[in-house]
């Protein structure tokens, strides 16, 4: 009979014999002494060495007053020692900005990824998928360096390999409630490396007002609003056709009418006119003055303002061929903004065919040809389904305001725009939280930028009109 033996090794014996007791001994390598020592110290040393090189500010702060303390006494190290904290803090408070970009921000950082990420990155990596646990190992990806700014931090991560970056994007909700932030977005650096961007707090949850109208005329870029960073949300009116997408009480009414307030110098120096279309009857209707005969409300006026636009461009097109590729405005040939307010009920929504061709016809040709000889289109719209605007794709520009489901994100930005943290159906519905903000993807970059666009009031209209309209009521 068999004896017991480890694991499976008695399937794997056979004898002739049924009386033989057979024994298994495994083999067995005694490891000397030393070399364990050897490999202990070892790896004492390369965490010495890793701490030393990875945080060198750290160490000092705590290595010399303690060394100051062991060879001279506590009194000498404290006295030694007080002048650099008591002079660090009346720095901070004097001078908190160059103080925060120089030291605070970097300690923040310090502190985040010691207490924040190192400390929760194997469980939150092996819950989310994104590590493995095999044969008793854990492969995790690398968590790289920490950046810290006012609203968010920025982690490099270095990959396994055979991941993904669709890998990480599916994940982005089960590493922002990880990580205890409200949200996260994915970014490429280059091959294997990744940023993840978690924001500490919501730059963009107050209102912003109306940005002043410039004092100096300007074609673009236009100061419209902030982006999540803190700096200038600019607007390329001139550059390339915008497309805006939001439900009912989004904010699109804010982007427009700050756009036209950033153009008004312009147009009052005649490098630029706004051509208005408002089938709506509501949101232009409030400033028509300033468009003054540009300015167009039923199917039949709107039709013909575009077509109106098409014969412009052409016209333009055959001066400039053969002596200028790129447009630059004067005076002669200032630039031609259209924007249509609610462009589906005129491409979509219309019951007269004749009409609804004649209005997608002029837009394809405005957005396919427009560019180059300086006719631009704005058009906004709350449903960004391909049935509703066919021509979406001709518009190089995409701004997403709060939509209502997580599939139009992709509609509006473009695949992958909601995988890499373009959450517009999380928006708020409250106008004061969630009015005016949106996600912007550029034609030159994949990343979506979050942004909030000025709120332009009725008393701020009032007063445009009230500055800008010329004498006899229309506008230049």
């Amino acid at each position: 009979m068999f004896r017991k033996l480890p694991g499976d090794e008695a399937r794997n014996l056979v004898t002739t014999t049924p009386d033989t007791a057979v024994v298994f001994r495994p083999a067995v390598v005694t490891t000397p002494a030393i070399i364990t020592v050897i490999i202990l110290v070892s790896r004492l040393i390369a965490g010495l060495v890793r701490t030393l090189w990875r945080h060198p500010i750290a160490v000092t702060v705590l290595a010399v007053p303690s060394t100051l303390c062991w060879l001279y006494g506590w009194r000498v190290a404290l006295l030694l020692s007080a002048p650099a904290p008591t002079g660090i803090v009346a720095w901070a408070l004097i001078d908190r900005a160059s103080f925060a970009r120089l030291i605070g921000w970097r300690l923040l950082a310090w502190w985040r990824l010691i207490w924040i990420y190192r400390r929760h990155w194997q469980p939150v990596m092996i819950v989310s998928g994104l590590g493995k646990h095999l044969r008793g190992r854990d492969y995790l990806p690398r968590l790289g360096k920490v950046t810290c700014t006012a609203w968010a931090d920025r982690v490099t991560v270095r990959m396994l390999d055979g991941q993904a970056v669709k890998d990480w994007a599916d994940r982005i909700e089960a590493l922002a409630h990880g990580f205890g932030a409200p949200s996260c977005r994915v970014s490429v650096v280059k091959a294997g490396r990744l940023v993840l961007t978690f924001p500490r707090r919501d730059p963009l949850a107050v209102p912003l007002p109306a940005i002043p109208i410039p004092d100096v005329p300007t074609v673009g870029p236009v100061e419209i609003g902030i982006q999540e960073d803190g700096s200038p949300w600019l607007l390329n009116v001139h550059g390339t056709h915008k497309l805006v997408a939001g439900a009912t009480g989004a904010g699109k009414g804010s982007i427009i009418w700050s756009t036209i307030r950033g153009l008004l110098p312009a147009v009052r120096a005649g490098l630029v006119e706004l051509w208005a279309l408002d089938p709506k009857l509501m949101e232009l209707s409030f400033g028509r003055t300033l468009f003054g005969p540009r300015y167009a409300a039923t199917p039949e006026e709107c039709a013909e303002l575009l077509e109106q636009a098409v014969k412009v461009m052409q016209e333009r097109a055959a001066r400039f061929g053969g002596h200028q590729r790129s447009h630059t405005p004067t005076v002669e040939d200032p630039f031609v903004l259209v924007i249509v307010d609610e462009v589906a009920f005129l491409t979509a929504y219309q019951a007269d065919r004749d009409l609804k061709r004649r209005v997608s016809a002029a837009l394809a040709t405005l957005t396919t040809q427009g560019r180059a000889v300086g006719v631009g289109v704005m058009a906004a719209l709350q449903d960004p389904r391909k049935e509703v605007m066919t021509i979406r794709n001709l518009f190089p520009d995409k701004i997403a305001l709060r939509l209502d489901e997580s599939e139009q994100v992709d509609m509006v930005l473009g695949d992958g725009a909601r995988d890499r943290g373009a959450l517009a159906d999380h928006i708020s519905p409250v106008p004061e939280l969630g009015a005016g903000v949106g996600y912007v993807r550029l034609e030159t970059s994949p990343d979506p930028i979050r942004v909030r666009a000025a709120y332009v009031s009725d008393a701020d209209i009032r007063a445009m009109v009230t500055e800008f309209t010329p004498a006899g009521g229309e506008a230049r």
